[in-house]
């Protein structure tokens, strides 16, 4: 099973394989892992402990982020992710905790979760992937309706919160989206980004 797993230059967690979404572009339809993991799916999800093990056994120093980000919506598994940053936080220094979402989390969880990140989570990174319900729905099929206003919600709360929220969108969109979408995210007050969309994750 593989809890964490290095990217880049930073080192991701992976908590579950739980989606509220079948993304057109996800990277799980085009294998099974991703950096140093040889596959990211999951027998079973790891305990909150097994998490904060497995983290602990990492150098953190040698990484410049420590992101949640998995085969799967992290949200699904707030409660022990806020639990782990918290024993993260509570034994000494951790590089910048950031958090890749669909923006769901507040559905997931049945509450609004945003104003428990402040303090745990740097940065939320939130997947735009469209400017309007229709388009959005297309490409990220939800598995519940009014996903497109749920994540608009999820971004304006967590601004509010005082937590820096990042909304993406891959570059193989047309640039008149790319607009519309960075224009949606400003009113929303977050930061815009545009990602390279890539088959190759290794």
């Amino acid at each position: 099973m593989t809890i964490t797993y290095g990217y880049g230059k930073n080192l991701y967690v992976n908590t579950t394989n739980r989606c509220t979404c079948a993304c057109e572009f996800c990277i799980r339809t085009t294998g099974d892992g991703v950096g140093t993991a040889s596959s990211l799916w999951l027998d079973r999800e790891p305990t909150r402990e097994e998490i904060l093990a497995d983290i602990q056994k990492q150098n953190l120093s040698r990484y410049d982020e420590l992101v949640f980000c998995g085969y799967g919506e992290p949200t699904f598994r707030w409660d022990d992710i806020a639990w782990v940053c918290d024993q993260l936080r509570d034994a000494g220094p951790v590089p910048p905790v950031r958090m890749d979402t669909n923006g769901h989390g507040n559905v997931i969880c049945g509450r609004d979760i945003t104003p428990e990140l402040k303090g745990r989570i740097d940065v939320v990174s939130i997947s735009l992937n469209w400017s309007d319900q229709a388009g959005y729905d297309k490409i990220v099929h939800p598995d519940f309706p009014q996903a497109f206003q749920a994540m608009q919600d999820f971004t304006r709360r967590a601004v509010a919160a005082g937590v820096k929220v990042v909304m993406t969108v891959v570059d193989c969109m047309d640039e008149a989206e790319i607009a519309r979408c960075r224009k949606l995210c400003q009113s929303l007050g977050a930061t815009f980004r545009v990602r390279v969309y890539s088959t190759d994750w290794q």
